[in-house]
């Protein structure tokens, strides 16, 4: 299939959700986003080129470093590395999705092909006419995007998790996760010159707002033992991907949807990477985090139910 806007191709269309083989595919393109994120940045340094945040490394174009490349070494490897990312993650104008990017909010405008669906800080959500659901993550202050975890020591747990401001990496991390945990299928569609995300869901059913979603999160979470961690998001859980442990939380009634198999899947979280260096002088949580990745219903210490403690 191609997709309406960009005429990519595309696993996403309505309420279809894609199979095994197109989810495994799908979940490839998250990881190499990332690499290519990370390799993007790497070169960059190499060239010399700081940024401040990662939304200068995502909107930089090839051509501002084309005239260089001939040098050779750094320049042209940096070059390779804007090409592969921009493959990933193209840029494409708002008018591509029928937004009026003349106008002072094209968002908020009447669009003829995108019908506003829902939204919050993050980003706003809308529906194509073949049920599709584009989000438009916008760029905050401070060139920052989407929401991640930040962590600090707390008095009666060891560390507090606050979400804030997040970037690019964050929340192609999140994306990444979401399906990871076989949420909603996701794409990420484009990138705009604005520095606007754009990503693609299939459509789900909303579930009742205020629903409780503590026994029905998706499998492979964890429960954290609230003396090593308090969050100020709902449902804070431990989940491994790969060799990597996450924070993942935010985890209410309506980051969920009900697909057309009439599985619960999630839309949307707030996750940050695991805090290892805090915890690791943490001899509790280490042992925990250990013996949790082998069994996820490990207690907090060896041979003693959580119950009795």
């Amino acid at each position: 299939m191609q997709d309406h806007f960009t005429d990519q191709s595309t696993f996403i269309r309505g309420r279809l959700l894609p199979g095994e083989v197109e989810r495994s595919a799908l979940q490839d393109d998250h990881e190499r986003r990332l690499e290519a994120l990370a390799r993007l940045g790497a070169a960059a340094a190499e060239c010399g080129l700081r940024a401040d945040t990662d939304r200068d490394l995502v909107l930089l174009a090839e051509d501002e470093v084309s005239l260089l490349e001939s040098a050779g070494g750094a320049w042209a490897a940096l070059g390779e590395a804007i090409r592969t990312f921009r493959s990933l993650v193209p840029i494409r104008p708002l008018d591509a999705f029928g937004f009026a990017a003349a106008a002072e909010n094209p968002l908020e405008e009447p669009n003829a092909r995108l019908r506003r669906i829902g939204g919050g800080v993050e980003a706003w959500a809308f529906a194509a006419e073949d049920g599709s659901v584009y989000k438009f993550y916008l760029p905050r202050e401070e060139k920052r995007i989407g929401s991640a975890f930040g962590f600090r020591p707390g008095d009666e747990t060891a560390l507090l998790a606050e979400a804030g401001l997040g970037d690019y990496r964050a929340l192609l991390e999140k994306l990444l996760l979401i399906h990871a945990l076989g949420g909603m299928a996701t794409e990420v569609v484009a990138l705009t010159p604005e520095g606007i995300l754009v990503a693609k869901q299939s459509l789900g059913e909303p579930l009742p707002q205020g629903d409780d979603m503590s026994q029905r999160l998706p499998g492979g979470l964890i429960e954290i033992p609230s003396r090593f961690l308090r969050a100020n998001r709902d449902h804070p859980r431990l989940f491994f991907h790969r060799e990597s442990a996450w924070l993942v939380a935010d985890l209410h009634a309506r980051n969920f949807v009900r697909g057309s198999d009439g599985a619960l899947r999630v839309i949307d979280l707030v996750a940050a990477p695991w805090p290892a260096p805090e915890t690791a002088s943490h001899a509790l949580i280490a042992d925990w985090l250990i013996r949790v990745r082998r069994d996820p219903g490990a207690s907090v210490l060896p041979g003693a139910s959580d119950d009795e403690l």
